[in-house]
């Protein structure tokens, strides 16, 4: 009968065999994927062509003077208002209903045709011309549009 196994020898690399295996399983990587490290040399040699690698090289050396200069500059009044402002905004787009603002932009985008071929003409407006295009439906649509919103806004603005 055979002898129980009462102990397992796990296998010691000397660090010489395992700098080898490591050096192995490198250049077994670098064959598989040859195109690519080509591609990333001469990316690296671009970068240092132009200067960019030094310039890395020193930013990160300056890190904390860096951050600093950073941070002093976001916490600047202009920057701190922008960057309030476009919470704000990004907030008020939020509340917004995507199909009416599509309208809307629909909307400009056409005003802004009807507007150009008018400019294209020179046509005068009179008084009287004025008046009759109180009676055409788009105008009067867009006029009643306007005087809703500025009524709107004017309650916006009183709280």
């Amino acid at each position: 009968m055979a002898v129980p196994i009462i102990s397992i020898k796990k296998q010691q690399f000397t660090e010489e065999q395992l700098k080898e295996q490591k050096l192995d399983n490198l250049k077994q990587l670098l064959s598989d994927h040859e195109e690519a490290v080509q591609q990333v040399f001469t990316i690296m040699a671009e970068l240092n062509d132009i200067g960019a690698l030094e310039a890395a090289t020193k930013l990160l050396e300056a890190k904390e003077d860096v951050a600093h200069i950073a941070l002093g500059q976001l916490t600047r009044k202009p920057v701190t208002n922008i960057i309030n402002n476009l919470m704000g905004v990004a907030g008020a787009l939020t509340e917004l209903n995507p199909e009416t603002t599509t309208k809307l932009i629909e909307g400009l985008n056409a005003g802004v045709d009807e507007a150009n071929k008018a400019l294209e003409t020179d046509e005068k407006v009179s008084a009287f011309k004025l008046v009759k295009m109180l009676n055409d439906p788009d105008v009067n649509r867009a006029l009643n549009f306007g005087v809703h919103f500025l009524k709107g806004l004017g309650k916006g603005l009183k709280d």
